[in-house]
């Protein structure tokens, strides 16, 4: 499946047992000698009695992570297609808390991301006090830039066009700086006008991604802060585009967007 070409590989794992090692998630993640994908998708039973499934998040390198948006809206697209459910709207665990996905009549889904965390030791990253801006020192040069967490953690930095965006040289180094103790996804957004932006992400444990929902909240979300941004946003990802809203910054962080089915197979694990 895939979200904007953020693609992946789903596993129902509530009709039958599926255990994922790193090993096999680097296996299926290899586009030469495996699958191929972005991430790994693992649907499972619910882990508490207000969700209907619990959902969980492999990257390529078989780490895995607590949220991934544009996998979010896979998820819902998955389960009503495989016959798992016949809601319109389903709650979800995660490890980063409960979602809301919502399937919309046009065949997109809209998700409930829940509240952007801005302060550091939650995100996690290591900062004396929360700030809307933070200065990081990479490779000799001082980086200004915004972290926040959409159950995941995200660096922001603003630039003037992504199209030339030094994103495979800053990305890495990012994402493993130390004051990011479980590392980072780097998002370099370029505002157009309130209502429009354009993005690209670097993700953690996968590189540079075709899209990344939670990055593109998290850009939303900071440059909301940055008071660059209105309460409805189009995000223009390398492919395609998002709309986070953000109407009520004391509430949850709103995402729509599509999710196709690609292929279904077999495998052994």
């Amino acid at each position: 499946m895939h979200g904007l070409g953020n693609d992946f590989v789903v596993f129902d794992g509530v009709r039958q047992r599926v255990a994922l090692t790193p090993d096999w998630c680097r296996f299926l993640a290899d586009r030469r000698f495996g699958v191929g994908c972005d991430q790994v998708l693992l649907v499972e039973p619910p882990r508490g009695p207000a969700t209907d499934f619990y959902y969980r998040i492999f990257n390529a390198d078989g780490s895995e992570v607590e949220q991934c948006g544009n996998g979010a809206r896979c998820f819902a697209r998955f389960v009503r297609d495989q016959g798992l459910t016949d809601k319109t709207e389903i709650p979800v665990g995660t490890r980063a808390g409960d979602i809301r996905l919502l399937l919309l009549a046009d065949g997109s889904v809209r998700v409930d991301m829940g509240r952007p965390v801005f302060d550091p030791a939650q995100i996690p990253f290591v900062a004396p006090a929360e700030a809307e801006r933070y200065e990081l020192e990479v490779d000799g040069q001082v980086l200004s830039l915004g972290a926040v967490s959409m159950g995941n953690p995200h660096a922001v930095l603003l630039v003037d066009d992504v199209a030339t965006a030094p994103v495979a040289e800053l990305g890495p180094r990012i994402e493993r700086h130390p004051r990011f103790p479980n590392r980072v996804n780097a998002g370099f957004l370029q505002v157009i006008d309130p209502g429009r932006v354009r993005l690209r992400v670097y993700e953690r444990g996968a590189g540079e991604t075709l899209a990344c929902g939670t990055g593109a909240c998290a850009a939303v979300a900071v440059g909301r802060r940055w008071g660059l941004l209105g309460e409805r946003v189009r995000v223009s990802l390398p492919g395609g585009d998002l709309v986070i809203e953000w109407p009520d910054q004391s509430g949850p962080v709103w995402m729509s967007g599509p999710a196709q089915s690609v292929f279904e197979g077999e495998i052994e694990l």
